[in-house]
């Protein structure tokens, strides 16, 4: 690549090529959204100037004259997170209608300034942008553990036209022992506006510590031996407009000697509630606990976490930064929801501040394109910016900015038609789609149409089945010829995932089942077995999948057809956590055909009660069983 020109040149130029054609902004509108929707492409290598051949991490925020400022990082050599590295800005000052040129607020020079982190003092004006540098590489790898990380801020007075020059923080944000990974936000911090601490400014941080061998400067050395000892997750707060600043709030994981801990709170977003209340939710990177997200809170202002983060199994969403944005008595989260790739951008609501948020089918779809890192902004009383990575082939391959009416995102809906769980105290599981009921082997069956059908378990701490023995068992009959037919799973999804599931593949003449299991450090692995055929023949056929002695066996109408050896480690560890009958846990794959006594107990069922076709489902071992037989509907359908 040759060199790049000066940026202040280009941007001159750029300035002035934008006074003199203006470029419209490109909305566009979809048949599937509401007409109070419209986006357009902010941020576009292909398009913007400076040489750029990436945008990645967007964050934005509305200063007190009303400006929204957008944020991202500019990558110079490629998509990787540890190049060379500048924060860029757009400014509007229409609400997002139209966008000024292009500006570069940091110019990394070669190293890594990224994770911009922008929070607006509304007593001053100021704008206040935190951010965390590292040194830059050419070979598009990630930063080299240890990684050396420093925070800096910079502010602005004129509403984003000017910025000062970058001042360390790591003197007061950056304790000794978070010696490896440190990042700030990325996205908005918030200004309080009631509690004890009205006018404070509130950030959030991760980091990590290493406690291998260190130079005379107290810097991890590169490839020194030593390993990641803790993971942190903390609040930088400041009561002086962002002059000093002081970490509050820390919530510490310790990391075991084979690498394995409970949970990596990252990538913290945060929103006050109208009670004061700080929500705060994370990316959760690897943990042993279930969820892909994380989530805490603070009712002192960021000082103390109420109780360390837990994890949210039963919200859908990859390992991904995600926004938060209060509206009125709605909490929004913004993240993709596809539980195991970067694609779907979805919004979710909250009404009861974080304690309950959204099934992944009660959300409102933005796209279903390729998605990832995201940002809200409220625009005004009535309109949310959503500032968001996405792509018809990659997440990196844009930055967009949708703008939307408050009352857009779904509103809250009664509950929908449920058909009951009959394990000792559980909630009934929710139908989806129009299934509806049908001749079964045992009674009544629900019948799956291939479309929208699908059973889908509310998560409950009992379902998880861990490294233990398990026997799952089903009845079900189908004709398809061809496609992916779900019959059941749990757990998680995609092949590292752990997971457990029964699926029938007429195109290759089988039905299989299988499990993806983590044990300690160990990356996953996974076993399965397989029938000669595809019983496709439109009657019914009992299906049975148990763990136990070492061994994984199939069987069909009684009988064991197929057995391999067990993979140690836990089936439900490390993931988002669904149960579904008739459907994929992402929703990309559905049944056509009708399934009848789903049955799943906590332990290996003997050879002979497989044959005799269970035991009682009263016994305290049954994880779930749902005999299929009915679909209630309430007074409002669903």
């Amino acid at each position: 690549m040759p060199p790049r020109p000066p940026r202040s040149l280009w941007l001159a130029l750029a300035a002035s090529c934008a006074l003199a054609v203006p470029t419209p902004p490109v909305f566009a509108q979809s048949g599937e959204r509401a007409p109070e929707f419209a986006e357009q492409v902010l941020f576009d290598a292909a398009r913007d100037p400076g040489g750029y051949a990436c945008f990645r991490i967007p964050a934005v925020v509305r200063t007190t004259a009303g400006t929204l400022l957008a944020f991202a990082e500019g990558r110079v050599l490629d998509c990787g997170d540890a190049g060379d590295i500048d924060i860029v800005l757009k400014r509007s000052t229409d609400g997002g209608r139209t966008w000024g040129p292009l500006q570069v607020v940091n110019d990394g020079g070669g190293d890594t300034h990224g994770n911009p982190a922008p929070v607006v003092d509304r007593g001053t004006g100021r704008v206040l942008l935190l951010e965390t540098y590292n040194a830059g590489r050419t070979d598009a790898g990630n930063c080299a553990v240890p990684c050396a990380r420093t925070p800096h801020l910079q502010h602005s007075d004129d509403d984003g036209r000017t910025w000062s020059a970058p001042r360390d923080l790591g003197p007061e944000i950056l304790p000794p022992a978070w010696n490896s990974w440190y990042a700030t936000g990325p996205g908005h911090g918030v200004q309080l506006t009631g509690g004890a601490h009205p006018g404070r400014l509130v950030v959030g941080v991760n980091a990590e510590t290493w406690d291998g061998e260190r130079s005379g400067t107290g810097v991890p050395p590169a490839g020194g031996r030593g390993r990641v000892t803790a993971n942190h997750a903390a609040l930088v707060v400041s009561d002086d407009g962002g002059g000093h600043w002081r970490i509050g709030a820390t919530d510490t994981w310790p990391v075991a000697a084979d690498g394995t801990f409970q949970q990596k709170p990252s990538e913290l977003t945060l929103t006050e509630r109208a009670d004061g209340a700080l929500l705060v939710s994370g990316r959760e990177e690897h943990g042993t606990d279930l969820g892909h997200r994380t989530q805490a809170l603070s009712l002192d202002g960021g000082d103390s976490f109420t109780a360390p983060f837990r994890a949210l199994p039963g919200l859908y969403a990859p390992r991904v930064q995600g926004a938060l944005l209060r509206m009125d008595d709605r909490v929004l989260l913004s993240a993709p929801a596809d539980p195991d790739r970067r694609r779907t951008m979805t919004l979710r609501s909250s009404y009861d501040g974080g304690a309950t948020w959204d099934g992944v089918d009660r959300g409102t779809v933005v796209t279903r394109d390729w998605s990832g890192y995201s940002d809200l902004v409220a625009v005004d009383d009535d309109t949310v910016g959503l500032l968001y990575e996405g792509g018809a082939s990659d997440a990196r391959d844009e930055i967009r900015f949708a703008r939307f009416a408050e009352d857009w995102p779904a509103p809250p809906r009664p509950a929908g038609p449920t058909t009951p769980d009959l394990a000792p105290g559980a909630a009934p599981a929710t139908v989806l789609g129009g299934a509806g009921t049908t001749d079964g082997a045992v009674g009544g069956a629900l019948a799956f149409d291939g479309a929208d059908d699908a059973v889908r378990l509310p998560y409950d701490g009992r379902l998880p089945l861990g490294d233990g023995d398990f026997t799952a068992s089903l009845w079900f009959r189908y004709t398809a010829a061809d496609g992916e037919q779900p019959l059941l799973w749990m757990g998680g999804i995609g092949t590292t995932q752990p997971q457990v599931w029964l699926r029938a593949e007429p195109g290759d003449g089988r039905v299989r089942g299988l499990i993806t299991a983590r044990e300690g450090g160990a990356a996953p692995r996974s076993a399965w077995v397989d029938t000669d055929r595809a019983y496709d023949d439109g009657r019914w056929h009992r299906l049975a999948l148990r763990r136990g002695g070492g061994r994984l066996t199939l069987f069909v109408d009684g009988a064991p057809v197929a057995g391999t050896a067990d993979v140690p480690g836990s089936v439900s560890r490390d993931s988002p956590f669904g149960v579904h009958i008739g459907e994929r846990m992402d929703g990309r794959a559905r049944f056509t055909g009708a399934v009848d006594d789903v049955r799943v107990w906590r332990r290996a069922l003997t050879d002979e009660e497989i044959a005799a076709g269970a035991p009682p489902s009263a016994t305290g071992d049954t994880v779930l069983h749902l005999p299929m037989d009915r679909v209630d509907r309430t007074d409002a359908g669903g």
